[in-house]
C-alpha cells in the first residue's frame, strides 16, 4: 500500500469505536477476531500488519508509543505549514507553542527541532535518499517531514536513539497513519546506524566539486554557496571564509533586544537573565524563552531586533549633514522617511530616535496589513513624532520631491543575509529572485533619492550581501546622476557601535556578516545628495 494512500488522520485506518467493526470487510461482529477473508485485524479490529512482507517493529504492541508528543507535534505542524502553505516558521512556531501550551523547556525543544530540521533539510534529504527505496519526491510530503524531524533528533540533538525513534514513530502513527509509521520506523533505523559525520564521509567520499561538498555538508543549495562565496569577494573578504559563513548560517541565533531610546528600558530583561549587547548601546542578548512575559516587550518599548538592523538605523540617524545647529538640537525640525517600513522594526527605532532629536518620521508601507504592523510597532513612541502612510514607495519621490532630510530605503531582497533566522528561505529562493527583485530595488532607491533634500542622505539597506542587490544597485544610481556621492558607511557604523571598530567597510559601503559580527548580513550604503 502506498504511503500517500494512508496519509491523513487515523490510528488503525477504518477501525470503528467500540470494536463493532462497522461492517468493515473482514471484521467479525461481536469481536470474534476471526481471520476470515485474509483479514489481518486483531480482536480489537486493529490492522496489525500491512502485508506479509512486513513484520512488527521491535517493540511489542503494548509498548509502542501511539500518541504525539506535544513538542514534536509542534515541530511537525510547523514543517507542514512551511511546506504546504508557504508559511514562515518564525510566525507559525510561537502560535503553535501557545496553542499546545508548551512550557519553557518543551518550547525550547520544539524550537530547536523545527528550526534545525528546516536548516538541515538538504543534508538530511541526502541521507534519507540513501535509506528509502524510491525518490524522495514520491513520498507523501507529511511522511518526508516526519523523517526530517526524526533525522534531526538522531543526528544533531542529544536525544537517545530509542527515544527519537519511538517518539517520531508515535507521532507518525497518531497524525499520519499506521502504515506510514512502519515505513518511518524502518527508514529511521537505517539513519540511526551512522553518526552525522559518518554519513557525511559516505556521501562525500566520491565528491570532488567544492561547491557540491559545501552544499551537502552545510545544507545550503549550491547556487547559494556560489552566491555567498562571490559576495565575500565582492565586499573585500577572502573566499576561503565560505565554510565559516555557512556554518554561522546554521547556528541558532541569539535573540537580540533593543530598548527604544527615551522610551524603553532593558532593566527587566537584564534582571531576567539577558546580558548587555556588545555591539550597540541600548541592546541586550537573551537566551530566548517566552519574551512575552516581559512587560516592556508587551508594551512595545523593548523589541526583538537583530543588532545589524539596529546598527544601520542608528548609522543613518547619526550622519552629520553638515548643518550648523545649536548644541543639543541636532536634527530639530528634520523630516525623516522610512520608505519600506513594514513590518516596523527599524521604523520603531527611528521613531524613537527622531523624537529624541526633535525630528518627525514618516513610515511608508505598501501593503495595508503590513502598514498596520508598522503602526503597532510605533505605538510605544509618542504619536507626535511619527505618522504612517499606506502607499507605493516608488511614488513618494514624485509626490513629495526633495522633502526629507534622511531617508531609509530597506528594499525587498532575497534575504540571503538572514538565513539563520529564516531557515526555510534557503530552500525557497532561486536565482530568478535576484533578477525579479532588481528593477524594484532600483525604482525604490531612485524614489528615495528624489524624495531627499539637497544636502540630505539616503541609507540604502538590504539584508543580503549579494552584489546584484547591493553594490550593483548603488553603482547604477550613482552613474545616472552627478549630484550624488557616497559617504563612508563603515565609519558611520563604527561611530554608533560600542567597539568603534567593526571592520565592515569596503570602498565606502559597509557589509556586516554572521561569522564576523554575529549579526545578519546587513548591507549599508550612505548616499549624499550634494547641496
Amino acid at each position: 500500500m502506498s504511503e500517500s494512500g494512508t496519509s491523513g488522520s487515523g490510528r488503525g485506518r477504518g477501525h470503528q469505536p467500540g470494536g463493532q467493526g462497522g461492517g468493515q470487510s473482514g471484521s467479525q461482529p461481536g469481536g470474534q477476531g476471526g481471520a476470515r477473508g485474509g483479514s489481518r485485524r486483531n480482536a480489537q479490529g486493529r490492522e496489525r500488519n500491512r502485508g506479509p512482507q512486513r513484520g512488527f517493529t521491535e517493540s511489542a504492541p503494548s509498548q509502542r508509543t501511539r500518541r504525539a508528543d506535544p513538542a514534536r507535534l509542534v515541530a511537525f505542524e510547523v514543517l507542514r505549514a512551511v511546506e504546504a502553505e508557504d508559511a514562515y516558521a518564525n510566525l507559525v512556531l510561537p502560535a503553535r507553542i501557545r496553542h499546545h501550551g508548551l512550557d519553557k523547556r518543551d518550547a525550547g525543544f520544539a524550537t530547536e527541532l523545527s528550526y534545525g530540521a528546516l536548516r538541515g533539510q538538504g543534508t538530511y534529504d541526502a541521507i534519507l535518499a540513501r535509506c528509502v527505496d524510491r525518490p524522495l519526491d514520491q513520498l507523501d510530503p507529511a511522511i518526508l517531514d516526519a523523517l526530517r524531524i526524526g533525522a534531526h533528533q538522531l543526528l544533531a540533538m542529544r536525544v537517545p536513539a530509542h527515544a527519537a525513534l519511538d517518539q517520531t514513530v508515535g507521532l507518525a502513527r497518531a497524525v499520519i497513519g499506521a502504515g506510514p509509521s512502519a515505513l518511518i520506523n524502518a527508514v529511521l533505523r537505517k539513519v540511526s546506524a551512522r553518526t552525522l559525520e559518518e554519513w557525511l564521509d559516505l556521501l562525500l567520499s566520491t565528491e570532488t566539486d567544492p561547491t557540491r561538498i559545501a552544499s551537502i555538508r552545510y545544507a545550503h543549495p549550491e547556487w547559494i554557496v556560489r552566491a555567498l562565496r562571490q559576495s565575500l569577494v565582492a565586499h573585500g573578504r577572502p573566499a576561503t571564509e565560505i565554510d565559516e559563513l555557512l556554518e554561522a548560517d546554521n547556528a541558532a541565533p541569539v535573540v537580540n533586544l533593543v530598548a527604544l531610546p527615551g522610551v524603553g528600558s532593558l532593566d527587566e530583561a537584564l534582571e531576567g537573565g539577558a546580558t548587555p549587547g556588545e555591539l550597540v548601546e541600548g541592546s541586550a542578548l537573551s537566551s530566548g524563552g517566552d519574551l512575552g512575559r516581559l512587560a516592556s516587550v508587551r508594551d512595545g518599548s523593548t523589541r526583538v531586533q537583530d543588532v545589524g538592523s539596529q546598527l544601520v538605523a542608528r548609522a543613518m540617524a547619526a550622519v552629520d549633514l553638515g548643518v550648523e545647529a545649536v548644541p543639543g538640537s541636532e536634527g530639530a525640525g528634520e523630516r525623516w522617511l522610512d520608505l519600506c517600513a513594514g513590518p516596523g522594526g527599524k521604523a520603531a527605532l527611528l521613531g524613537a530616535l527622531a523624537r529624541q532629536r526633535g525630528a518627525h518620521l514618516l513610515a511608508n508601507e505598501f501593503a495595508p496589513h503590513r502598514a498596520k504592523l508598522v503602526r503597532q510597532a510605533l505605538s510605544a513612541v509618542p504619536r507626535d513624532a511619527w505618522e504612517v502612510r499606506t502607499g507605493d514607495g516608488r511614488d513618494l519621490g514624485t509626490e513629495q520631491p526633495e522633502s526629507f532630510d534622511r531617508v531609509l530605503v530597506d528594499v525587498p531582497c532575497t534575504g540571503l543575509g538572514a538565513l539563520r533566522r529564516r531557515p526555510e528561505s534557503r530552500w525557497r529562493r532561486t536565482p530568478k529572485d535576484l533578477v525579479d527583485l532588481g528593477p524594484l530595488q532600483r525604482q525604490l532607491l531612485n524614489s528615495a533619492i528624489d524624495a531627499v533634500k539637497p544636502g540630505g542622505v539616503v541609507a540604502y539597506v538590504t539584508c543580503s550581501p549579494h552584489p546584484a542587490e547591493t553594490t550593483a544597485v548603488v553603482s547604477d544610481a550613482l552613474r545616472k546622476r552627478e549630484d550624488l556621492e557616497l559617504l563612508d558607511a563603515g565609519a558611520a557604523l563604527d561611530s554608533v557601535s560600542i567597539t568603534g571598530h567593526l571592520e565592515a567597510g569596503n570602498e565606502l559601503t559597509a557589509q556586516l556578516w554572521p561569522h564576523v559580527h554575529h549579526t545578519d548580513a546587513m548591507f549599508l550604503a550612505l548616499i549624499h545628495k550634494k547641496a
